[in-house]
């Protein structure tokens, strides 16, 4: 573990290992450490979207706060949802080309949950944001598959790298799309009395 910002003492820790995630809370200007949770991020028969991206990341914060963990623990989860299927981190190529290409020409959801425990308790926010692709090509979505990038994000694409060329728009948190929304992580730690 090892502090995001140098010569700063950690303030919260992160249950993650995303670099997007820590570079986004970078962001907001608090050093933290990291300490990933791992877990079962299964989701449950019928289990809402919603519901399922919450009850992670408040397992994923509680997880890592249980270790003993004195700091307050950071934790969110994320998931694309185009009707009533829900895209996690594609297993293997032909998933996540599948994905992408049903994603294609559509619009879906991306919702991403964020969690806060700390000794008064856990407390958590939900972002919802929509997002719209273009028409996508099976070439271009084999290409994408190829460059790497899409291999461990939720529904199978970064719209923080090469995947923005098929976003057409977004409504919503762009850094709730990437995996950490700053406006309901800041209310998380300001009513933690964590300084941002």
């Amino acid at each position: 573990m090892s502090p995001a910002v140098p010569d700063s003492s950690p303030l919260v820790c992160l249950a993650s290992e995303s670099p997007r995630r820590r570079e986004l809370l970078a962001q907001l200007g608090v050093p933290h450490l990291v300490q990933p949770a791992d877990l079962d991020e299964s989701r449950s028969a019928n289990e809402p979207a919603a519901d399922y991206v919450v009850r992670v990341a408040r397992a994923k914060a509680l997880a890592v706060r249980a270790r003993g963990v004195q700091l307050p623990v950071l934790a969110a989860d994320t998931a694309v949802v185009l009707g009533d299927a829900v895209f996690g981190k594609p297993r293997d190529r032909a998933e996540g080309v599948g994905m992408l290409a049903r994603l294609a020409g559509r619009s879906h959801r991306v919702l991403t949950a964020v969690a806060l425990a700390h000794a008064a308790g856990v407390a958590f926010r939900l972002s919802a944001s929509e997002v719209r692709m273009r028409a996508i090509s099976e070439a271009e979505c084999a290409a994408y598959w190829d460059s790497g990038e899409p291999h461990d994000k939720a529904g199978g694409y970064a719209i923080q790298g090469r995947g923005a060329v098929f976003v057409e728009h977004l409504s919503g948190s762009y850094s709730g799309v990437v995996g950490l929304p700053l406006f309901e992580t800041a209310q998380l730690l300001h009513a933690a009395g964590v300084p941002l």
